[in-house]
């Protein structure tokens, strides 16, 4: 198969790419996805009870429109609604599991944080319902990328097939660039300080876990209470409302145990600890969730290094969109979220990534 583009990864920085190309009459693309969905670190479960039904958020859930307008901006142009983040009510301050937590003033936050009306994976959808599907390939792990004179070759396989090949001019990485590095060959190598500036970016995300919990109302609101708190009793040491307006109700937390632990802790006995805080915060009520769920992120192998599992969290753009010299300069453009300059680890970093890297395309070729 040729082409004249790549995309690598099918988050939304790569629908968005794709999306742009298109836009500008570009069709003459692939875009490859490792996993059999897509969407990337844009992820949910669907939660269903007798009477309703909603998608929640394990991966990003918020944006800011005040301050992320090209994001707002394909927000509405996707038709997409949208509703502010619930924060009416007393944030609660745990200090310790054998004490009762304390109520404080809830802090309203300027700009306002919004959510989508049925979760950030609407994004994803509603891109992808306007793609030329045929250039999107799913469970398609590319492992080496090639330059030959002109030409790059892409090697991927998937369950139907484990060798593939793609013949382009220009790839773009449109996945974590420490990721990149970790899962592709790249041949001739990559320069050894475009390798160490990219493996030292950390990728959003990927050290983090996330509790949710449902519920058929949301009954913290009668006692006066926002549904966020802070903890340093943990085991989540973040909480937030995850509600829907006259939907279900939930809560979720980030989960404060390093990932390194969070390896030989069993599942269920994590969830158990979360249920069991959130009846400590919110009363007996919160200990028996409809249904709850954790994600780990660290155990993500599409989005987490071993790397991810050691460091720190961090939003730092990732130096060279492209490498500075040698043969793949202009020919590789990272165009994942980190490479944003703007809001790197954000949705809005993959949108402001994803305009760049095609932009750059435009005026390379």
């Amino acid at each position: 198969m040729r082409k004249k583009i790549a995309i690598i990864g099918g988050g939304l920085s790569g629908l968005y790419a794709a999306y742009q190309l298109e836009q500008k009459g570009i069709t003459d693309y692939v875009l490859l996805e490792a996993r059999a969905h897509l969407g990337g670190r844009i992820s949910d479960f669907l939660s269903n009870s007798q009477s309703k039904s909603n998608s929640f958020d394990l991966g990003p859930t918020w944006f800011w429109p005040e301050f992320q307008p090209q994001l707002s901006e394909l927000i509405k142009s996707l038709k997409l609604e949208t509703f502010a983040q619930f924060e009416q009510g007393h944030t609660l301050i745990e200090h310790s599991s054998s004490q009762p937590p304390t109520a404080t003033p809830g802090y309203m936050h300027s700009p306002t944080s919004m959510r989508i009306k049925g979760g950030m994976g609407k994004i994803i959808n509603a891109l992808y319902a306007k793609l030329q599907k045929k250039h999107v390939v799913t469970s398609a792990s590319v492992e080496s990328i090639s330059h030959q004179q002109d030409t790059i070759e892409i090697r991927y396989s998937n369950s139907d097939k484990p060798n593939n090949t793609v013949y382009v001019e220009h790839a773009m990485l449109a996945l974590p660039p420490r990721l990149a590095v970790e899962k592709i060959a790249f041949n001739p190598t990559l320069p050894s300080d475009v390798i160490a500036k990219w493996q030292s970016t950390a990728t959003w995300m990927a050290p983090h876990a996330k509790y949710i919990a449902v519920y058929d109302t949301p009954f913290w609101r009668k006692q006066g209470l926002s549904g966020s708190a802070r903890s340093s009793a943990g085991p989540m040491v973040e909480i937030h409302d995850a509600s829907y307006p006259h939907g279900q109700a939930a809560l979720f937390g980030f989960i404060g145990v390093p990932a390194t632990d969070r390896q030989r802790i069993k599942n269920e006995d994590l969830k158990a600890s979360c249920r069991a805080q959130l009846a400590r915060l919110f009363g007996t009520q919160a200990a028996t969730p409809e249904v709850d769920v954790i994600k780990d992120w660290a155990q993500d192998e599409l989005t987490s290094t071993h790397l991810d599992k050691h460091a720190a969290n961090a939003h730092a753009p990732a130096p060279y969109i492209t490498p500075p010299n040698g043969p793949w300069h202009q020919r590789l453009v990272g165009i994942g979220s980190e490479w944003s300059t703007q809001f790197p680890g954000y949705l809005a970093g993959a949108v402001d990534a994803a305009s760049r890297g095609v932009e750059h395309y435009i005026h390379t070729y």
